[in-house]
């Protein structure tokens, strides 16, 4: 990527417009969207920048205002320096250190301590603005549900991008059945590598992990290895609506919903899709601006609340 758009605004008018790009069914996809707080001193001080390989038309611009409601924020337009981007990219990227699993870029050495699951997985693939933080959280919340006494035999990870947390699901309930899907075809060879770096067998199998290409739950695979007993979604807050029937539908009665990926602010919207859809809240913790979901398919019977216990400071449980 060689060219930057940056737009400097509040927090909440951000926010406001990666709902907005979340939204716009016609974005190309040619311009990478994020968001973030300038300093971790001003928190409320926030920027909208979008990377692209080309030199910024007016069209691009005229797209990436109509991103902000009302008058949008000036938009300073720059050429990148030819540099190595993949280098670039591992470096200010803090590793996860989260439950039993330490999760770091190729440029960091493993932890090697005894209880602790290593994956290395580049930040290239992995980790945005929120992925780092929604990623954490997922892994903090799979391990407070091992904590609980969840089982799971057969789990999913729709939306899956690198396999970490499929990864991680099976590090947790190893000889578990494990499949994962994204609808972009570059993640089977990113998972394959990933897997292949990390020690994860793939293919169909107790202790392995299948992995297919596919938008949702369209794929016959998906539909062939239901029910499960976990599936696992950290995508964005709109497809986590539209799926919510879906979803309901694929896992076990009393079957666990992990769901990340959406801002606290669109918290209400997921969680009344997926209670009309027959699920009930265990437990959620907010990481940042991000809510990280756990939801079960009711099996007769109230669901009991998780209580906090064991998570890092920053943790938001109810």
């Amino acid at each position: 990527m060689s060219w930057k758009v940056t737009a400097f605004a509040p927090r909440d008018v951000v926010q406001a417009a990666l709902v907005a790009h979340e939204d716009a069914w016609d974005w190309d996809h040619d311009i990478v969207i994020a968001g973030s707080e300038i300093a971790e001193d001003k928190p409320d001080d926030w920027q909208l920048e979008a990377w692209m390989a080309r030199k910024p038309t007016k069209a691009d611009q005229n797209a990436i205002a109509d991103l902000f409601e009302g008058t949008p924020p000036q938009l300073q337009v720059e050429e990148l320096p030819e540099e190595d981007w993949v280098t670039l990219s591992q470096q200010g990227v803090e590793p996860i250190r989260e439950g039993v699993f330490y999760v770091h870029t190729p440029e960091y050495p493993p932890l090697a301590q005894p209880g602790v699951r290593d994956f290395v997985i580049p930040a290239s693939q992995a980790f945005g603005t929120g992925q780092h933080a929604t990623t954490a959280g997922c892994l903090a919340m799979l391990s407070h549900m091992k904590r609980q006494g969840v089982t799971v035999r057969n789990l999913a990870d729709i939306g899956t991008g690198t396999g970490l947390l499929g990864f991680a699901g099976l590090h947790l309930w190893p000889g578990s059945r494990a499949i994962a899907s994204d609808i972009d075809a570059v993640c089977a060879p990113v998972v394959a590598e990933n897997a292949a770096n990390n020690g994860i067998a793939l293919g169909d199998g107790a202790g392995r992990m299948a992995m297919v290409i596919a938008p949702g739950m369209d794929h016959a695979l998906l539909h062939a290895a239901a029910p499960y007993d976990l599936l696992i979604a950290n995508i964005l807050a709109g497809p986590l609506v539209e799926l919510a029937p879906d979803f309901a539908r694929a896992v076990v009665p009393g079957g666990s919903v992990l769901l990340a990926g959406l801002l606290e602010t669109q918290e209400a919207a997921v969680r009344a899709a997926y209670r009309k859809a027959g699920l009930r809240l265990a437990a959620r913790m907010v990481r940042g601006d991000w809510s990280i979901l756990w939801l079960r398919r009711r099996a007769g019977g109230s669901i009991r609340l998780s209580r906090m216990g064991g998570l890092t400071d920053g943790a938001k449980w109810q």
